[in-house]
């Protein structure tokens, strides 16, 4: 594989099959939450990107050289909790992101320790 691929590609399990496998009960349960939510709000089916759960796509191309696909919008689970991934990122959100609920931001990352607290409503309109 070439340094100007992404090395984060789709793989064949589904997300229904990863979700179910994931051991800790409340960790599966936000999954589950999680993955309804995005497939109600994206209407896209969920794909397994790695260990992530990505719903859409878009291609990039960088000056660099470097371009690949990546999905628009998903979500991992963590030990240290969700994380949820939006593409071009949070920093036009502070309005919602202050209703949110207890988070950490990344430049395209949206870090929770869990989803208690989390305002459902607020993930949704990000």
């Amino acid at each position: 594989m070439s340094k100007n691929q992404n090395k984060t590609k789709p793989i064949k399990i589904s997300a229904s099959q990863f979700v179910n496998g994931i051991e800790n009960p409340t960790s599966r349960k936000e999954a589950k939450i999680l993955m309804n939510l995005f497939k109600d709000t994206t209407k896209s089916k969920p794909v397994m990107w790695g260990n992530m759960i990505g719903f859409g796509s878009y291609h990039y191309n960088y000056d660099s050289g470097r371009e690949g696909d990546f999905f628009a919008t998903g979500f991992a689970m963590r030990k240290s909790g969700p994380t949820i991934y939006i593409m071009p990122g949070y920093v036009n959100y502070s309005n919602l992101l202050k209703d949110l609920g207890p988070h950490k931001l990344g430049k395209s990352c949206l870090y929770l320790k869990n989803l208690e607290g989390i305002d459902l409503t607020v993930l949704k309109k990000l």
